[in-house]
């Protein structure tokens, strides 16, 4: 009997212990949803939609690459989340909600109808589930102007998601649009902390001369700090990221003040944030954070819109995308992102199939699965890390990362100039490490191509007249 001792208690000791691996679950992600009411209206009258800012374009029964999204393709992409995973542990939802059109043909009435409507359709499709929602920065009248203390629409808003959100967050959210919840289920020892980030968003005038609106930063310090005296993990949401946009060059979007004390605070308490999530881009992609010394310590995950809108951003080529959806599998008790898989919508043809075969929804593929396509283990920051460097070194995979960026919407090749865009975006969230980041790999672009120039010239020389 004794021989079998140290291998029992070893086995005990793997249950009991609190940093031994818990369960894995799965949780969707969703965001910038951008429904454009006006959509059917003007494809049936052979008009631009409201959110194409003039641009005429075919006008499908699922939606158009120059638009927001019809509600069809809303309902579409409820139904493949039930059918993909109807009982998700929670889901995530970041917000964007209404469509890219002036304030004029907004108010606040029109918001809050339109936000309305959107919970209504998520709590429908995931009846019973807990849902974490932020607000994106369109998720307001006049859009991107958000306060830093109590307003109308943050009051309406929590009246609706209240459901949600427990006694504690509803006068948090009142008052400055974030709160933090436990995570559902018993022994989960995880906490979500939604940030409003749209207070930090270089469009937002209301914000612009403050230090600390809405006494956000100081709440979210100690809130880590909590979690950390309380053995929690925590996941951290919200919308506008900090840092740059990968498809336009030196396009931040937290004012530099905000983005340096957003990095210093994830920098402090790394060791207590599992992962981040926030949409924003429309894109698919994501944001290292690294310690002063170059370790990776944390990963920021940039999920896919729904809405197929090109953007109006000047500079930005093939700013559309297709419609795509996210589920993230975790561990249950330290948090872990061990894998992700995304959906998608061929916006091209499934309003083509719609001509052939009217009545039917269209079918949201696999696009991709993380750890099969860049051969990693997990979505850890240091797994992250390794995916940063294949595609920084390997051609496959920075045209497999590049083509899924847009929900494989735009498949041209990633030359030289995108190559830095992404890169040096994801690599450096702080603004002077990335204007430098810019500066050397283009400069070393440049120097590479004309030795290449030299070298080729050389063996023309050297070739027989």
């Amino acid at each position: 009997m004794g021989q079998f001792v140290v291998p029992l208690l070893l086995c005990l000791l793997a249950v009991t212990l609190p940093g031994a691996s818990g369960g894995s679950g799965r949780f969707w992600h969703l965001t910038d949803l951008h429904w454009d009411p006006g959509y059917e209206a003007a494809a049936t009258a052979g008009r631009p939609c409201p959110s194409g800012g003039g641009r005429s374009g075919p006008a499908g029964p699922w939606g158009s690459y120059l638009c927001d999204s019809p509600w069809r393709l809303l309902g579409s992409a409820a139904r493949a989340m039930r059918d993909r995973l109807a009982t998700p542990d929670f889901v995530l939802w970041t917000g964007d909600d209404t469509p890219h059109v002036p304030n004029e043909q907004l108010g606040e009435e029109k918001v809050l109808h339109i936000i309305a409507n959107l919970t209504a359709l998520i709590k429908e499709t995931f009846p019973g589930i807990k849902v974490y929602a932020a607000m994106g920065n369109h998720d307001f009248h006049p859009k991107n102007q958000f306060p830093g203390k109590e307003h109308r629409i943050y009051k309406q808003t929590a009246e609706l998601w209240q459901p949600w959100l427990s006694d504690a967050s509803l006068p948090l959210f009142r008052a400055g649009g974030f709160y933090s919840e436990k995570l559902p289920g018993p022994g989960m020892r995880g906490r979500m902390v939604v940030l409003n980030t749209n207070l930090y968003y270089d469009q937002n005038d209301e914000t612009a001369g403050e230090e600390d609106p809405a006494g956000q930063f100081q709440w979210l310090e100690e809130t880590l700090t909590n979690a950390s005296r309380a053995d929690e993990m925590v996941y951290i949401v919200g919308h506008v990221p900090p840092g740059f946009f990968e498809k336009k060059r030196a396009k931040p979007w937290f004012r530099s003040g905000f983005n340096e004390r957003y990095l210093r605070i994830v920098q402090k308490h790394h060791g207590v944030i599992a992962a981040q999530f926030f949409g924003h881009h429309h894109t698919d992609s994501f944001r290292m954070f690294y310690s002063d010394t170059g370790t990776p310590i944390n990963v920021m995950f940039l999920a896919p819109g729904v809405t197929p809108w090109k953007t109006t951003l000047p500079g930005v080529s093939n700013g559309a995308n297709n419609p795509a959806i996210r589920v993230i599998d975790y561990d249950q008790d330290t948090l872990q992102v061990l894998d992700m898989v995304t959906y998608y919508l061929n916006l091209t043809r499934a309003n083509m199939m719609a001509s052939r075969r009217e009545g039917e929804f269209p079918v949201w593929e696999e696009e991709y699965r993380l750890t099969e396509a860049f051969q990693v283990p997990d979505g850890s920051a240091s797994s992250m890390h390794m995916v940063l460097e294949r595609i920084s070194r390997d051609p496959h995979y920075l045209q497999l990362y590049y083509e899924f960026n847009s929900a494989r919407y735009d498949l041209e090749l990633c030359k030289q100039e995108c190559r830095v865009d992404h890169l040096c975006a994801i690599r450096e969230v702080d603004f002077v490490k990335y204007d430098e980041c810019v500066k050397t790999n283009s400069s070393t672009s440049a120097a590479s191509s004309v030795w290449l120039l030299v070298f080729c010239m050389f063996l023309g020389f050297l070739s027989p007249q």
